[in-house]
């Protein structure tokens, strides 16, 4: 092969190449086969709030989140009105809804897990840990027994060595079980379809985790469920709340977009908003529109599959 025959080689491998790493980005604006459509994007809802999170979806297809460094939750009616309908929430994030349609909620700053009862009396369900309070929880969902799974990685800045925790309140008891406390910054939690299986991500690093979910409720089998795309050298991954859908494809919100993986862990596209999401959720009549809480905006996106038909997330 003469010199020239051989430019023009690594040239054309080269090409090649720049192709192949450009395939995520251009499968990402064609959509998300069964996902997103495409050319469907994330449409702004309303602004002027100041940091959104923990939505869940309501029976009716409306959506109740948090605006967390203002302490109000707000609702996003089935026919598409926001109202507040709570204030002094001591930095609730994550929302939750239990079966009579209570608000469950993780308060950051009142360092407990509460139940807004239906006729607004709080309860506190849990605020401590051996007796040592909790340090700020952040993320919850329900399992179909009413137990809680929680995570509550503590305020930001990060303290080396202050320990982190997922963990499990069983039904009716007042002092949680702690399932682990070796992910750096746990955050976002999701239950499958089935019921059998928690998955958890990491504020800081790219590894988002699975768990095994015995009778009693207890965790096990930990492991790699999926590692994260795109993110930056040298920054977090800013894995936060998560999503899922009838089909178990798990929804992201990372510092590069809300990226989705199939049940098994592969990666299938990312999705992106005007901000970087904290959060999302199914809802709408059909649930199948997915929620967005973006800093100071709220999102929906029109999907092709549809969310949990379980009540909440």
């Amino acid at each position: 092969m003469n010199s020239g025959s051989s430019v023009l080689l690594r040239l054309q491998m080269g090409a090649i190449a720049f192709v192949l790493l450009a395939l995520p980005a251009i499968a990402q604006t064609g959509g998300i086969p069964g996902v997103i459509a495409p050319g469907e994007t994330p449409q702004l809802v309303q602004e002027n709030f100041t940091f959104l999170e923990g939505p869940v979806g309501t029976a009716d297809g409306g959506l109740i989140f948090s605006d967390i460094r203002v302490n109000k939750t707000y609702l996003l009616d089935s026919a598409g009105r926001i109202s507040e309908i709570a204030e002094n929430t001591n930095g609730s994030n994550g929302l939750a809804l239990a079966k009579q349609g209570e608000l469950v909620r993780a308060e950051g700053d009142g360092r407990r897990i509460s139940r807004v009862n239906r006729n607004g009396t709080v309860v506190t369900l849990t605020d401590n840990y051996r007796g040592m309070p909790l340090l700020a929880p952040n993320d919850l969902i329900l399992d179909a027994k009413g137990g809680i799974y929680f995570t509550d990685p503590g305020p930001r800045p990060v303290v080396p060595r202050r320990p982190t925790y997922v963990f499990y309140l069983p039904p009716g008891a007042k002092q949680p079980v702690a399932e682990d406390t070796t992910i750096a910054r746990p955050n976002g939690l999701v239950l499958t379809m089935d019921g059998r299986t928690l998955i958890v991500d990491d504020t800081i690093g790219p590894n988002v985790f699975a768990f095994d979910i015995d009778p009693s409720g207890t965790l096990k089998n930990k492991r790699v469920f999926a590692q994260l795309r795109d993110v930056p050298a040298g920054q977090e991954s800013g894995a936060d709340g998560m999503a899922i859908d009838r089909q178990d494809r798990i929804y992201v919100t990372t510092v590069s977009g809300v990226q989705v993986f199939d049940k098994q862990g592969r990666y299938l596209g990312t999705i992106k908003a005007g901000r970087q999401a904290a959060n999302a959720a199914f809802s709408g009549s059909d649930k199948s529109v997915l929620y967005l809480t973006a800093r100071e905006g709220l999102y929906r996106i029109n999907t092709m599959t549809q969310g949990p038909e379980r009540l909440g997330k």
